[in-house]
């Protein structure tokens, strides 16, 4: 096959044979029209200029774009903590406090190159494995927390190791001298210092503070070369005293401890409220916890049952049935009911007494819990009074005490009731309350009537009082309250040698799913003295399993400790002469 020559060689021999240079070659001349190309370089010629404008702009006229960009590569922004406001007693008594400590952190390219032994070392002192260290190291991240709240003399130690890349950071961490006494008064908070329970948490935005921060300069390593300026200042959180005693708190913590260990119990409460000013004394619970150290904390010490945990109130809230009646004028003290043979059969259903008594004034029904006496009462009654009265003492109500957990309760509407749960509801069936709203509740017998707000923290002021029932009649509950840990009634071992106290039993069966099983709640809720009363005390024992269950045997006898305690610290005068009480040994049973 014949090769065709270069078409590019033909052309130039083409235009040689003419005269014609190949340069100026028609094959090679440019057809676009001149101005394209003027467009073009004009365009580039624009851009170099804009471009030197916008230099000269950042450079030497407007420079603030680059200094920030500069200063986002050294300059930092740090947080300055706030402190956290110191809790109290209404004695001045620290609860909780702040006290500093060190955020020790790393930059992991930089420790990672120290020496083994040096890392070992630095593990010990952290409290971790060598494994887990290098685990936190094994990041790809420029910064990395080790471990929060360190003590100073720790962190001072790993300081002197010399590590490069090892750095601390101020922070606080909270202490609570009275541990697990006043722990579910408190709460604690997390290792960011915010609360997480207790008034810890119910005061947050008081306790806590505003945090201030400041600008840095910062070399490569993260090590501050020099303070720029402070941005804000930090300002610390309030101090907050609450209405807690110490003294008698521990009183409360330490008898309940003993009830629940004597009677083999799983769990208890206990508060003591001021009936004059409405402030908590002192509350407690069993199971709980040690604020300072949390590593074995359970969902059971955490409880804060006096306030969440709710329960049939049983016998104990006869006495407000029993008012009602007696406010509306329908009984007098001594008006007499026939509760012969022990039983009382409402529709299908029968209800009873532990123990048949014959006719019963109503201040014997009181002092002797009788449930057929109670549920003959209240069935004279329209169910809407009785459903206003339990609501007017805040049964069924969500509670306003300023502390984070507390629950209503239950209380059905009184459309719905039947004369069989008008009955049971009468003397504490069928409805649900927690340990502090029964307390609460009791403030109209032992103020002459009306009923004012709880608080957790000091009151100064007496606070205006709501009334329920009439002057009278609260007098008239007083002395029929006073019968029942009199002999006869339900609670001898609730009375307190040198003052005149008086309260009601509550024993009730427990529901598990749905179910009445034969598990106990014994409850107590008294006041102390009768003559002029000062305090309230309420006292839940949670499944006793030693024996006794009722109410008079349990939980009386650690009323009894309380208020006699109580009552000294307080320097309440005695109101009454007996000093020795004796007890019959026929310790007569309370219904359920």
């Amino acid at each position: 096959m014949t090769r065709m020559p270069p078409r590019t060689n033909v052309n130039a021999r083409v235009a040689a044979s003419k005269g014609v240079a190949f340069s100026a070659s028609p094959v090679l001349q440019v057809k676009l029209p001149t101005w394209r190309s003027r467009v073009v370089l004009f365009v580039l010629f624009a851009a170099f200029l804009t471009l030197a404008g916008r230099a000269l702009w950042l450079q030497g006229i407007s420079t603030d774009f680059l200094q920030k960009q500069g200063a986002s590569r050294y300059a930092r922004t740090l947080e300055l903590p706030a402190t956290r406001g110191k809790i109290t007693d209404r004695n001045g008594q620290v609860l909780a406090s702040s006290v500093p400590v060190k955020a020790i952190w790393a930059i992991p390219d930089d420790v990672q190159e120290a020496p083994r032994e040096k890392l070992r070392e630095l593990a010990g002192l952290l409290g971790m494995s060598e494994a887990e260290l290098r685990k936190k190291l094994d990041s790809d991240r420029s910064f990395v927390y080790l471990k929060r709240q360190v003590e100073q003399d720790t962190a001072d130690k790993i300081v002197k190791l010399g590590i490069a890349g090892i750095e601390t950071r101020k922070e606080y961490k909270r202490f609570y001298p009275e541990g697990e006494v006043m722990a579910h008064v408190v709460g604690f908070t997390n290792v960011e210092d915010a609360g997480q329970d207790g008034m810890e948490l119910g005061s947050q935005k008081t306790l806590a503070g505003i945090t201030g921060s400041r600008r840095v300069i910062k070399d490569r390593l993260g090590r501050i070369v020099e303070d720029i300026e402070a941005v804000r200042e930090p300002h610390d959180g309030k101090d907050l005293t609450l209405s807690i005693d110490s003294k008698i708190q521990y009183i409360a913590f330490t008898q309940l401890k003993e009830a629940v260990e004597k009677n083999k119990a799983k769990a208890g409460g206990i508060i003591v409220l001021d009936v004059k000013t409405g402030e908590v004394l002192a509350l407690a619970n069993l199971p709980t916890y040690n604020p300072n150290d949390r590593s074995v904390l359970t969902g059971a010490q955490l409880r804060n049952r006096v306030l969440t945990d709710t329960f049939e109130p049983g016998s104990t809230l006869k006495p407000f049935t029993v008012a009602l009646a007696l406010d509306t004028h329908r009984v007098t003290p001594a008006t007499v009911f026939q509760t012969s043979p022990g039983k009382m059969t409402i529709g299908t259903a029968t209800i009873g007494d532990s123990h048949a008594h014959g006719p019963l004034t109503v201040a014997e029904i009181i002092q002797k819990s009788s449930n057929i006496g109670t549920a003959k009462i209240a069935l004279q009654m329209p169910p809407q009074e009785m459903w206003e009265m339990f609501t007017n003492v805040g049964l069924g109500q969500q509670p306003k005490f300023g502390f984070p957990g507390a629950v209503a309760g239950r209380v059905r509407p009184f459309k719905s009731w039947r004369p069989i749960e008008q009955a049971t509801m009468s003397y504490g069936h069928g409805i649900s309350v927690s340990l502090i709203q029964l307390a609460h509740a009791y403030l109209i017998f032992a103020r002459n009537g009306d009923i004012i707000p709880l608080s957790f923290q000091k009151v100064n002021d007496s606070p205006i009082g709501h009334r329920v029932i009439s002057e009278n009649t609260a007098l008239q509950m007083r002395r029929m309250l006073e019968t029942v840990v009199a002999p006869g009634g339900t609670a001898p071992q609730a009375q307190v040698p040198g003052y005149r106290v008086g309260g009601k039993t509550g024993t009730a069966y427990k529901i598990v799913g749905g179910k009445y099983v034969k598990q106990y709640v014994a409850s107590f809720a008294g006041i102390a003295p009768m003559s002029d009363p000062r305090i309230i005390i309420a006292v839940m024992i949670d499944e006793p399993s030693n024996g006794s269950h009722y109410g008079g045997t349990v939980a009386g006898p650690v009323f009894a400790n309380v208020a006699a305690n109580a009552l000294r610290a307080l320097n309440v005068a005695p109101d009454s002469s007996v000093t020795n009480i004796i007890i019959p040994k026929d310790v007569i049973e309370e219904s359920m």
